[in-house]
């Protein structure tokens, strides 16, 4: 049996070369693309990035991607944003002004809450816990079916989340006295705010169960 044709949208923006290697690394064929046909027939797509929600957007226009990420997105096949491919997929964003997005989930992405009185300091950089959120008791046939509650990612971001629908919400996070939404999910479109690629085992294993799916 062939190894599952991941397809990473290629838009100039994310930490392509550690996705890559991950995805290879827990059996997956991925593929670097911004070709519609190639994602289009891909098992699974993959929506990384890095930066400005502005730029990233920007960036998806330059090569028409928009709407081949919904075409994708209609689809049952498995579908992952993460880090501001994530952000993407909800309606807008206030990060240097109003920016609209791709509009796959409801809500907005706002500056995560600090209190700088006490110190606390953006981007929030490094190793946190993704936690069960209030209206789920388990991650079963998940994405996260792997790894258990209260499990360490990598994060590296100021921004985060405010789903509109709480039942969309698959991990919280707590950074100092405030928790965000750190994952979501419909159907087959995942969004997780961390970076698997980076969070060592427990990532890789996100990534397997992805991969599973497809």
């Amino acid at each position: 049996m062939s190894a599952p044709r991941i397809a990473i949208v290629d838009y100039d923006l994310g930490n392509v070369k550690s996705m890559i290697n991950a995805l290879s690394k827990v059996g997956a064929q991925p593929i670097l693309t911004n070709s519609r046909k190639e994602i289009l027939s891909a098992d699974a797509l993959v929506l990384p990035g890095v930066g400005a929600f502005s730029h990233g957007m920007q960036q998806l226009k330059k090569y028409n991607l928009i709407d081949v990420i919904h075409s994708f997105a209609s689809t049952n096949k498995p579908f992952l944003g993460v880090c501001l491919g994530m952000q993407m997929m909800f309606d807008r964003s206030n990060e240097f002004g109003e920016t609209e997005g791709l509009g796959l989930f409801s809500g907005d992405i706002k500056i995560i809450g600090v209190d700088l009185i006490k110190q606390q300091r953006l981007p929030h950089v490094g190793w946190n816990n993704i936690c069960l959120p209030g209206n789920i008791k388990n991650w079963e046939n998940t994405i996260f079916s792997e790894i258990q509650g209260n499990t360490d990612m990598y994060f590296v971001h100021s921004y985060a989340a405010s789903p509109l629908l709480n039942t969309e919400i698959l991990a919280t996070t707590l950074y100092y006295d405030h928790a965000f939404c750190s994952a979501i999910m419909r159907g087959n479109i995942y969004g997780v705010q961390f970076h698997p690629e980076k969070s060592a085992e427990p990532g890789l294993l996100i990534l397997k169960s992805l991969i599973d799916l497809a």
